[in-house]
C-alpha cells in the first residue's frame, strides 16, 4: 500500500472507481447479466446517462433514492448513477413487505423508489416509483434518450448511501456512508482478498446487501475484472459457470455453502476451476468448513467479517491462516484498527472476552436521523460493534457471540457459538441456533433450536452436547423446527426465535 494509493482513496468517489477502470480498459467486458453484456466503456456511459435521467426527474443532490429490486445490471447502474448525480442510494431488502418496508422508505425520506414491476405493488401507497428494467418507461429504457449527466460532482465527504442494519436485534438503523468511507473499504477489500483483474467472479447474493456490493462487485469493478451477476445462488447455474471456465471466485454465506455442499451434483461436477471461496455474513460452523475443504482441497477459503457500519469489511482470515484457527475471523484489514474492551471501554488483555471496537476511515458518519443511537455507538473516538470476541497474541480475533446473544445461565455467561459448534458435530444436525429463554431457575436456559438432517431425539442431542461441553454450557432443551428464520444475507434472526419460544411449555 503506497502513500499515493491512500491519498487516491481519500479523494475518490464511488462512481469514480468505475470511471477509472473504463479509461484504463474500455473494451474489456465488465458485466454480464442474463443476455446483456457491458464493456467498461458501455457501463460507464450507461451510468452517466442514468444519472442524467434521474436528475431530469427533478431530484436534487442529497435526495434519498430507494432501491427495492432484484439482482440485475440495472440495479448496479442505478446505484452508480445515484453516486454520480450526488443522490443518496437507499438499498432495501427485496423480501421486506408491510410495516418493515414502509419503515425504511419512510424513515429514510426516499423521494423516489427504483423497483421491479413485480415488487411495485408492495410499496406504501403514494410512493413515487420508477421501474428499473423490462418496461417501456424503465430506467434502463431511458438510457437511449437521456443525455449524460454533466452537472456538479459529489465530493468524497458527501453521503452516497444509507446502509440499513439487518435488524437482527432491533429496528434497522441507516448507517450514513460517505464516498470516502466506501472507497477506503474497496481498497481494503482488494488488498485483503487478493482481488485481481484476471479473476472471474460470480455475484449471486442480493445486491442490496453491502457484502455483495461493497466487498466484491465494486472492488472487482475497480480492478477491472469481468463480473457475472445472477438472480440468486442457484447451485446448478454456479456449477455450470465453473465448469465452463466463466467463474472461479464466489462469495456466499455459510447457509449457501452448506446448500452447495449438500447438492446432489456437488460430488460429481468438475469444480476444479473454482479457485477462491469467500464466506461471511454469519459464523461458518467449523465442522461444515472442514467438510468443504476435504471435498475441494485446492480451493482457497477467505473468512470475511464485519458489519454494515464499517462498509462492511473489517477483518479477514486468509487461506494460509486457517490451519489451527478455523474459528477465527482473522485480523483487521488495511484501513481498520480494532481492539477488545470491557463494558467501561478499557482494553482487556489478550485471551479475555470483550466487545470489539473500531477506528477507521471506513466507518459510517452515524445513523440517519438517530442522534441518540449515534452517540451510543461512537464513544471516545471508537465505534462499539456489539460483537463479543477474543484477541490472541498474534492479533487474530475470534468472535464469541453478539453481545446481545450471550446467554446468562444461572449467573454464568454462555456464548451460543461454542454450543452450536458442539451440536454441528452430530451428523443429524443440519442447522442450529442456540438462544437463551426465560427460566425461573437459570434466569436464561440454554436452548438449542435444531433443523434435523436425520433421525435424532432431544435426549440424544442433549447427551451429545454434554459429552463435549461443560455442564453449565450444555443445552437444557432442544426444540426441533423445519427451518430457521433468516434475513436475505443469511443471518439467523435469533430475536424471532426468542419471541417465538419465550412462553413456557
Amino acid at each position: 500500500m503506497t502513500r499515493s494509493t491512500a491519498a487516491e482513496a481519500a479523494g475518490s468517489t464511488v462512481d469514480g472507481v468505475l470511471r477509472r477502470s473504463a479509461r484504463r480498459t474500455p473494451a474489456r467486458t465488465a458485466l454480464r447479466y442474463g443476455p446483456r453484456t457491458w464493456t467498461y466503456e458501455e457501463l460507464d456511459d450507461a451510468v452517466s446517462r442514468a444519472a442524467g435521467a434521474l436528475r431530469g426527474l427533478g431530484l436534487a443532490p442529497g435526495d434519498r433514492v430507494g432501491a427495492y429490486g432484484h439482482n440485475s445490471d440495472a440495479y448496479l447502474i442505478a446505484f452508480l448513477a445515484c453516486s454520480r448525480a450526488g443522490l443518496v442510494h437507499v438499498p432495501v431488502n427485496q423480501n421486506l413487505t408491510g410495516d418493515d418496508l414502509a419503515y425504511i422508505v419512510g424513515q429514510s425520506g426516499s423521494a423516489l423508489v427504483l423497483t421491479d414491476a413485480d415488487l411495485a405493488d408492495r410499496l406504501p401507497h403514494g410512493t413515487r416509483t420508477l421501474v428499473l428494467h423490462d418496461a417501456d418507461d424503465s430506467l434502463l429504457a431511458r438510457l437511449a434518450v437521456a443525455d449524460p449527466y454533466d452537472g456538479p460532482q459529489p465530493g468524497p465527504d458527501d453521503l452516497v448511501q444509507l446502509l440499513y442494519t439487518s435488524g437482527t436485534t432491533a429496528l434497522p438503523k441507516g448507517a450514513r456512508m460517505s464516498h470516502r468511507a466506501l472507497v477506503h473499504e474497496y481498497v481494503s477489500a482488494i488488498h485483503a482478498l487478493d482481488l485481481k483483474a484476471t479473476d472471474r467472479p460470480v455475484h449471486s447474493l442480493p445486491l442490496y446487501h453491502s457484502a455483495q456490493m461493497h466487498v466484491f462487485l465494486l472492488p472487482y469493478l475497480a480492478v477491472g475484472a469481468t463480473n457475472t451477476v445472477l438472480d440468486g445462488p442457484d447451485a446448478g447455474r454456479i456449477f455450470d459457470l465453473v465448469e465452463a471456465g466463466d467463474a472461479d471466485s464466489l462469495i456466499a454465506p455459510p447457509t449457501v455453502w452448506i446448500g452447495l455442499s449438500q447438492h446432489p451434483d456437488f460430488a460429481r461436477r468438475d469444480l476444479g476451476g473454482l479457485r477462491k471461496a469467500y464466506y461471511g455474513a454469519s459464523i461458518m460452523p467449523v465442522p461444515v468448513l472442514e467438510r468443504l475443504r476435504a471435498r475441494l482441497p485446492h480451493l482457497a477459503f477467505y473468512n470475511c467479517f464485519g458489519q454494515s457500519e464499517i462498509g462492511p469489511l473489517a477483518a479477514v482470515l486468509g487461506p494460509d491462516e486457517h490451519e489451527g484457527r478455523m474459528d477465527s475471523c482473522g485480523r483487521p484489514v488495511l484501513f481498520v484498527e480494532a481492539k477488545v474492551v470491557d463494558e467501561d471501554g478499557k482494553d482487556v488483555p489478550d485471551g479475555t472476552p470483550g466487545e470489539v471496537v473500531y477506528r477507521s476511515p471506513q466507518l459510517c458518519d452515524g445513523y440517519w436521523d438517530k442522534p441518540e443511537e449515534s452517540e451510543r455507538a461512537f464513544r471516545d473516538g471508537w465505534f462499539r460493534s456489539g460483537d463479543l470476541a477474543v484477541r490472541d497474541g498474534e492479533g487474530y480475533f475470534t468472535v464469541v457471540d453478539r453481545v446481545k446473544d450471550v446467554i446468562n445461565s444461572g449467573g454464568v455467561l454462555v456464548a451460543s457459538r461454542q454450543v452450536e459448534d458442539a451440536l454441528y458435530t452430530h451428523p443429524a444436525v443440519a442447522e442450529t441456533a442456540v438462544i437463551g429463554l426465560p427460566d425461573p431457575r437459570w434466569i436464561e436456559a440454554v436452548t438449542a433450536v435444531v433443523v434435523r438432517a436425520g433421525e435424532v431425539t432431544e435426549a440424544e442431542l442433549l447427551a451429545h452436547a454434554r459429552e463435549r461441553l461443560a455442564h453449565f454450557k450444555a443445552p437444557k432443551r432442544v426444540l426441533f423446527v423445519d427451518g430457521l428464520p433468516r434475513n436475505a444475507s443469511g443471518k439467523i434472526l435469533k430475536r424471532e426465535l426468542r419471541d417465538r419460544f419465550a412462553d413456557p411449555r
